[in-house]
């Protein structure tokens, strides 16, 4: 099958299981209006954090790397009353459309956003004892997937579900002697998965309107 046939697979998933929404639409064209890039998780894999986060009962959700916050508001959509997720963006006009759109989705008061390098966010988190997270997701810049994990760990609770996306890079994860700094960061994600003893993982394959990709999945132990 084709990347154009996996677009239209994810649009009949869309339409048969939860239909469309025309605030999440617009949140997508805003970003797209703002010059955004559009390397947002899709509709499909959107609804797949809101489940997670739901299956896990998260009142306290961690997300390092915002962009327009498309995949933020679906998670702060499963939050209870009294819920919070705190954001980490780096680029400012990133981080005021998505304000905007939290504003238009309604989201606004249980969204944290912090603008600024992730690592520093992440530092500050540390020092203000910000966690423990019940979820975190992790979709910013894939060489520092390390350290983000890291962080994720001293961040977390036994029972703690981490998600890493974009670790497959169309296949490219295989390639041992390759140099792409995104791929390396891919490979780093599952060498850090593997070899940590507090966290048992797996990782997904997905093909769709975002090509051939996938999530890591793992939860502390």
């Amino acid at each position: 099958m084709s990347k154009r046939s996996w677009a239209a697979v994810d649009d009949y998933i869309v339409g048969s299981l939860f239909g469309a929404d025309p605030v999440l639409d617009a949140v997508l064209a805003a970003n797209h209006d703002h010059g955004l890039p559009a390397i947002d998780v899709s509709p499909a894999q959107g609804k797949l954090l809101s489940l997670l986060a739901r299956v896990q009962g998260a009142k306290k959700i961690l997300e390092i790397g915002t962009l327009g916050g498309y995949s933020t508001i679906w998670m702060a959509r499963a939050l209870p009353a009294g819920g919070k997720i705190v954001t980490l963006e780096l680029d400012p006009h990133h981080a005021g459309v998505a304000r905007s759109n939290f504003e238009r989705a309604g989201v606004s008061e249980r969204v944290d956003l912090r603008v600024g390098p992730a690592l520093q966010s992440l530092a500050a988190l540390g020092a203000e004892n910000g966690g423990p997270f019940d979820l975190i997701f992790i979709d910013a810049d894939k060489p520092n997937n390390p350290n983000y994990l890291s962080w994720a760990m001293r961040l977390s609770r036994s029972g703690t579900v981490i998600i890493c996306d974009n670790v497959i890079r169309d296949g490219a994860v295989l390639d041992q002697g390759g140099r792409d700094p995104n791929v390396e960061g891919a490979r780093a994600a599952f060498s850090f998965i593997g070899s940590e003893k507090r966290l048992d993982g797996t990782a997904i394959q997905t093909v769709g309107a975002k090509g051939y990709d996938g999530f890591a999945i793992a939860i502390v132990e």
